[in-house]
């Protein structure tokens, strides 16, 4: 017995088995007992989006076939940069991420693939492909594999209600009645933990919004730490359901980076740390570790091109701006939110905080493992996960390529809340992250051949990550908008879905 009877995952628990060890034979003999009709394949494009193929199981060796074979799709609707000419790519199942479809009326089994060339080789565009390499390469260099967790803020906005009503900016933990939409938030939790998602928890945001018609309630779901491949499919997965709930209530779901000046906005927050044969290596006696060090003077080395991958709509930097929890200086500090990179409570002490709690029921506890990680905390929802979370990679992997990351590191300390107008005089000489998708389009050309370099990003998807942002021409977009409500109002509604 492996303990995976006890999973939420309906696979793992019907087959007893990890998802890591499914074979093409457990799903074909799940699908057969189970009265599964259809199978879906589910694939992030180039837009950081999640497609869908679906298929009618005909008979078995239909069945048999695509679960061997995968099938072809037109790459060039699926990525700009491939030429129509020759765009077929396969799209082919990892059985480890099969899950049970929880919306779909006929019984649907889903399963995440990658893309593969016609010559069978591994597409190189691709942004789980692309994160995969930031892996490799992080691990090469430094001995250790990067594990992440992502903090999924969002907005469910509906009709406004007469009944408990919450004051703005003060919804963090709150509960029902007076926080809207838990019920939803908790059938969106099981559903991604069915899928294979490792939750945290959930909890009610700060932020509460009200109009003459219309209240927006924010929420939060936080995951646990798995290897960063995982966690970007986790993430991918998770959006798609949280819109599927939402359009089932018939409420809008958004993930957008703000959605109403003044009022808090959704980042989309990473935790991450650096393991080794299954140890969190990132604190040692007394604080974090060197190596924790070395990868956070990565992150800042890499702070601006980073918001490339995970600022990356206009509105983006309607959130980055002064005097906020949203960081637009770069620098770090110990459990400090107006840094970009901010060093949490790692559980340090919890044997003696459990023995205080328990006095009666401490005795020969086991002491608890620290899970030490290093927040950052620009990104938002608008990110491309893989394609961030690959940037994280190879920023760290920086870190430990630098003449002396330790040094740099320690330049860019603060303890002090920056965002505070008494602190202005460091804020004003600290980096300072880019104001608008342009000039972070920018910072990109300047650092493109750290991402390029041992063939992780492909210059065709950074040279497509470019044109894009510079599109926008969102150079003093707040200046030029200041004073015009309608005309943020569009803005905003445009990127609402992004």
């Amino acid at each position: 017995m492996s303990g995976a009877k006890i999973s939420a995952n309906k696979l793992a628990a019907f087959l007893d088995k990890s998802p890591g060890l499914f074979l093409k034979a457990d799903i074909i003999s799940y699908i057969k007992a189970n009265g599964i009709k259809m199978v879906n394949f589910r694939y992030i494009a180039g837009d950081g989006r999640l497609k869908t193929l679906n298929f009618v199981i005909n008979d078995e060796k239909y069945l048999d076939r695509i679960l061997s074979a995968g099938e072809r799709v037109d790459g060039s609707s699926l990525f700009r940069n491939i030429d129509a000419a020759s765009s077929d790519l396969y799209v082919v199942p990892r059985y480890r991420t099969a899950f049970v479809n929880p919306f779909s009326e006929v019984p649907a089994l889903d399963i995440l693939c990658s893309f593969y060339t016609h010559d069978g080789k591994p597409f190189m565009s691709s942004p789980a492909e692309i994160l995969c390499r930031a892996e490799v390469e992080l691990k090469k260099a430094s001995g250790f594999e990067f594990h992440a967790l992502g903090e999924l803020e969002y907005y469910i906005i509906s009709p406004k209600s007469p009944l408990y009503p919450m004051n703005a900016q003060k919804g963090y933990h709150e509960s029902h009645p007076f926080a809207k939409w838990e019920g939803l938030r908790t059938e969106a939790m099981a559903a991604i933990a069915e899928a294979g998602g490792k939750i945290k928890y959930g909890h009610s945001e700060v932020g509460f919004i009200r109009t003459e018609e219309s209240e927006m309630c924010q929420q939060e779901i936080e995951f646990l730490p798995v290897p960063a491949g995982s966690a970007a499919d986790q993430l991918a997965v998770a959006k798609w359901m949280l819109s599927s709930i939402g359009h089932k209530y018939g409420v809008p779901i958004s993930f957008a980076p703000k959605i109403s000046i003044g009022h808090a906005g959704s980042g989309l927050h990473f935790h991450t740390a650096l393991v080794k044969n299954g140890k969190n290596v990132m604190a040692e006696k007394g604080g974090i570790s060197s190596h924790a060090k070395k990868a956070i003077a990565g992150f800042l080395a890499q702070a601006k091109s980073l918001t490339a991958f995970g600022n990356t709509v206009p509105t983006s930097y309607f959130r980055l701006v002064p005097h906020q929890e949203a960081p637009i200086n770069v620098c770090w500090g110990y459990r400090n939110r107006s840094a970009l990179v901010r060093i949490p409570l790692g559980w340090l002490n919890a044997a003696a905080m459990i023995k205080d709690a328990n006095p009666m029921a401490a005795k020969g506890m086991a002491e608890v493992d620290h899970n030490q990680t290093v927040e950052f905390r620009s990104a938002d929802g608008s990110a491309n996960i893989h394609l961030f979370l690959a940037g994280l990679c190879v920023a760290a992997r920086h870190g430990f390529e630098m003449k002396d990351p330790l040094g740099y590191a320690e330049k860019l300390f603060v303890d002090k809340n920056i965002s505070n107008s008494e602190n202005k005089k460091i804020s004003g000489s600290l980096p300072q992250l880019p104001s608008c998708c342009y000039d972070s389009a920018l910072e990109l050309e300047k650092a493109r051949g750290i991402y390029e370099a041992k063939g992780v990003f492909t210059q065709a998807v950074i040279d497509g990550i470019i044109k894009r942002l510079k599109s926008y021409n969102d150079r003093n977009l707040s200046e030029r908008l200041y004073g015009k409500e309608e005309e943020i109002k569009k803005l905003v509604d445009e990127f609402l879905y992004c």
